[in-house]
This record gives C-alpha cells, structure tokens and sequence, in this order.
C-alpha cells in the first residue's frame, strides 16, 4: 500500500464539516456536542479499519496499531478540539495526517511479516486549545504528570460545567488504561509566515518560547448608571481597560517581537448596560524567547498595577498561572528530520515555537519531534486560516517518514 493524498485529503476536509462555521472556519471547543462528534468520527474510523480506541481517564483518544502485545507505542497526533469561530487546520490537520501515516505503515509491517521494535498509535489529545477551560495543553499534560488530573478534572467553564462533567456529556470521560510511550511525533500548521517567505516545505522545531499567564481580578462596586454621580463609582471595568493597555504597552519596552503578549478574555460582571461594573476577570498572556523579558514584563505590569490602585478606588488580584519555560527538543530528533528529508530531496528549516503545543508537553518524558508546514500569511486561530493542500501531502509525507523510523528504533539510547 502506499500513501493516498487523496484519501487523506478526504478524510481531512471532512472534519472541516463538524462544527463548521459560516465563513469555512470550525467551532469544537473542548467537551462540547461538536467535539464529541469529531471525536466518535475518529473512534469510528478505526473500527472501520480493526484498531481499537483506548479513551483515557481525561479524555485523550489512542487509536492503535498494536503489533506486539506488551512492546511501547510511537505515539503520533495532535488535537481535534478548536477556538471558538477557529481555523479547520490548527490540530486536525496533525490528527488526520497521524491516522493515514498510521495506515500506511500498518500496511507494510503486515506485507513484510516483521514486527518492528515499537507499535504504533495516533493520539487526540484533550483540550489543548484552552479556550473553554483552562489551562491549555490540558490532556497531554496531565498525560506527563505536568498537571494533576483531579485538579483539571474539577476545573469549570464560565458557566460552571466541570471538565469531568462535560466529557461525561459526550461519553468521553474515559477508564481504559493509558499506553507506554517510546517516542512522539506531531506535525502542525506554522501559525507564522517564516516557511512561506522563504519558500522551505518543512520545519523542524528545536525549542518552544518561555510563557506564562496573569489571572487577573479587579473589583470595583455594583451601582446605578443613572443614578450613581461620576465620582462616587467604584467601576472596575475602567480600571480592567487600563490593564489591557499596559498588557500592550509593555512589549515597547523591548525590541520589536522580542516579547508578545496580549489579553484575549475578559469577563465582566453584572454585565448589564445600566450596571457599573462590579468586578472584570482577564487573562494575560505574556511570550518570548527570553525568561528574562518575560519577567521584566511581568514586574512592570505588576508596578503598574499597584499605580492604579492608587488612583482607582478598586481592588486587583493578580496570580501567576500556566508558566512553561523553554523546552529544548532533542538534537537527535532534528538531525534525523534533517536526513530522511534530504533523502527525499526536500528542504527544511529549524524553527522555534511560539505557540503551545501537545509535542512540548512530550517532550518532557520522551523523545519528541515537531514538525510544521507553512501557513498562508501566518493567520491562526481565525477562519481565515488556511495551508495549501499540496503543503499538507508534504508534510504527511514526512510525518510518515519520521514515524517509520521511530516504530524501528530511531531515537532510542
């Protein structure tokens, strides 16, 4: 057998369908009806095909290739939950390409009539967008003990539904045991413009930036619009506004790109047109390269905070949450993409990840690889998102390559 673009393509551009959006974007946020949907198309397209699928006790999918009883598994795949009003590329495209490179290779182990050292099993992770519950990169963390399960299991979404609760809904809140893991790979979308402008098919990640959130609570008094003088209020929501930004601001103090930040949620409450805010909670999300920007930043923003209390009559409560430092990607893993693409003529690049992703997680138990293929002007989580589908084949392609070599030992000591 050999690898079918058009299949893969197929299978690829139907996920688009679940929880499609009007303008060709996806909505599947984490332990919603549109992902259990997503996720029993995938449980269902292995039993189509005689894998099994394990779901584990927070919600992460394996479908396996298990050729060997007993012998770890290369774990290859991404996640299948989305943004809100999301691109269709972001994690599906990692899942899918798993699954047809799973195929694939399944295929020729049983033409062959040897087993490899290692089996092999594609993962959907859960939650590793965040956007529902947070933190983010939830289920491959807690697979790495980076996160403790009964605290992500309790955790709640603005309405109050827990995470054990919603996977509970949509028949995902799993008891199967979790496989052995030998070695990881995931490929992704760029979600940044370097592959396109220089022209280069594959990247090759070699570290993920230093990240880390401020959970951020301000708490004013509840009051009448009409009623209640100007200087009388207490409105939280002034106060929130001028921390949005100082979030922006900050990122002057330093050369351009070296820190990015931003405030991408913010809940406000009672939420009314004829209420004085009461209390606003946002998220502040700082990144660099750096530790040391990082909490540079950090320090002013809080400085600055403290400023404001003393001109605002409001409280702030600020917590550190969801730090990750840099994660380095072993150099083994890189030198191996580099030569199994020169083998096929292929061009690649190493790159740094800015965004998360289930592979950093990984990377902090076994050996781990990261690949990316461009992206269209770099636009992502957005509808607008888009890769070339002809990138996508490539990069299935390598996936397939680099999974190949690992179920036969490559990266291991």
């Amino acid at each position: 057998m050999s690898l079918s673009p058009e299949e893969f393509l197929k299978d690829f551009h139907h996920t688009a369908t679940i929880g499609a959006t009007a303008h060709q974007g996806v909505d599947r946020q984490a332990g919603t009806a549109k992902d259990g949907e997503i996720r029993a198309w995938f449980r269902d397209w292995g039993a189509e095909r005689g894998y099994p699928v394990r779901v584990d006790s927070i919600g992460n999918m394996f479908l396996l290739a298990e050729w060997t009883p007993g012998v770890p598994f290369v774990l290859i795949g991404s996640h299948l939950d989305s943004q809100p009003l999301a691109g269709r590329f972001d994690g599906a495209y990692g899942v899918v390409a798993a699954m047809h490179a799973l195929q694939e290779i399944d295929a020729e182990v049983q033409a062959a009539g040897e087993k490899p050292p290692f089996n092999l099993a594609v993962v959907n992770w859960f939650n590793e967008e965040g956007a529902r519950f947070a933190p983010s990169i939830m289920g491959s963390s807690v697979f790495v003990s980076l996160m403790d399960e009964a605290d992500m299991l309790a955790v709640s979404d603005p309405s109050g539904t827990t995470v054990g609760e919603a996977l509970e809904s949509i028949g995902f809140l799993g008891t199967d045991s979790r496989p052995e893991v030998a070695s990881y790979a995931e490929i992704h979308i760029e979600q940044g413009r370097i592959l396109e402008r220089e022209g280069i098919p594959l990247g090759a990640v070699d570290r993920s930036w230093y990240t880390q959130k401020l959970d951020i609570e301000v708490l004013g008094e509840q009051s009448h619009t009409g009623a209640t003088s100007m200087a009388d209020r207490r409105d939280a929501l002034i106060a929130a506004s001028k921390i949005v930004l100082m979030v922006h601001e900050v990122t002057k103090d330093f050369e351009e790109d070296a820190l990015l930040s931003s405030v991408g949620q913010m809940h406000i409450e009672p939420n009314s047109p004829i209420v004085v805010p009461r209390r606003v909670h946002l998220v502040a999300d700082l990144r660099s390269d750096s530790e040391e920007i990082v909490q540079a930043a950090r320090a002013t923003l809080l400085a600055g905070i403290d400023a404001l209390t003393a001109e605002h009559p409001v409280d702030v409560n600020v917590r550190d949450f969801d730090v990750r430092p840099r994660r380095p990607f072993p150099e083994g893993g890189l030198e191996l993409v580099e030569k199994l693409m020169a083998d096929k003529g292929l061009s690649t690049r190493r790159l740094r990840t800015r965004a998360g992703h289930d592979a950093v997680a990984m990377s902090t138990q076994v050996p781990s690889v990261l690949l990316f293929v461009p992206s269209v002007d770099g636009v992502s989580h957005c509808e607008r998102e888009f890769t070339e589908d002809e990138d996508l084949v490539t990069g299935l392609g390598a996936l397939t390559e680099v999974a190949r070599a690992l179920v036969g030992g490559a990266l291991q000591d």
